[in-house]
């Protein structure tokens, strides 16, 4: 059974949105400051932890991400069909190390400080960087300009998946635990690679 890609692969507005080597700049829904084109918010708005229907004009490849992460952190390969499946790969990643920042005991306080330093730290592997993941797979930026600007976009993706998911995670809030669902997958290397 193969993994699941982006349905943003097959979407034309994402062929004429703007490429960084072959990483796409989709637009998100999303209230933190960067690069990226941003969406109208969800009409009427839902809870942090619920995503929109795949067919809003709302739904954003965050979204996907957070929907596909534990499917796709099942499988060692992956079959790239367009350049939305880069991002949707480098969000799972991403997922993967906030959840290793989660501890089983730690209450929402102190997960939201771990994995909003893990956002927000801007020393993270671009495409083309050594540390890089894959490097074979992605093409890195042309120059200096487009370096900054896909450092930028990256950095505004980093933190609002980190601010989904900890809306997941939490979701329940009563007692103030991580859900174990969510944390059960802190072993699992999507394709056996890390951030």
């Amino acid at each position: 059974m193969p993994a699941y890609n982006s349905i943003f692969n097959n979407d034309p507005s994402v062929a004429q949105g703007r490429l960084v080597g072959n990483f796409p700049l989709l637009p998100l829904r999303t209230k933190t400051r960067g690069p990226a084109y941003t969406l109208p918010p969800n009409n009427p708005p839902l809870p942090p932890s619920e995503s929109p229907d795949p067919d809003s004009e709302s739904y954003d490849i965050l979204d996907e991400v957070i929907a596909l992460f534990r499917a796709n952190s099942f499988f060692r390969n992956f079959e790239i069909q367009g350049p939305a499946d880069r991002l949707l790969m480098y969000g799972i990643w991403f997922v993967s190390d906030c959840l290793t920042k989660i501890k089983p005991t730690a209450n929402v306080r102190e997960a939201t400080k771990d994995v909003t330093n893990l956002a927000l730290d801007t020393n993270f592997a671009i495409p083309g960087d050594p540390a890089w993941p894959l490097n074979q797979m992605y093409e890195p930026p042309r120059d200096r300009q487009d370096s900054e600007l896909l450092r930028q976009y990256m950095a505004q993706v980093r933190q609002e998946l980190a601010q989904r998911l900890l809306a997941r995670v939490y979701e329940d809030g009563g007692d103030g635990k991580p859900s174990k669902w969510w944390l059960s997958f802190t072993k699992r290397k999507f394709m056996g690679k890390g951030l």
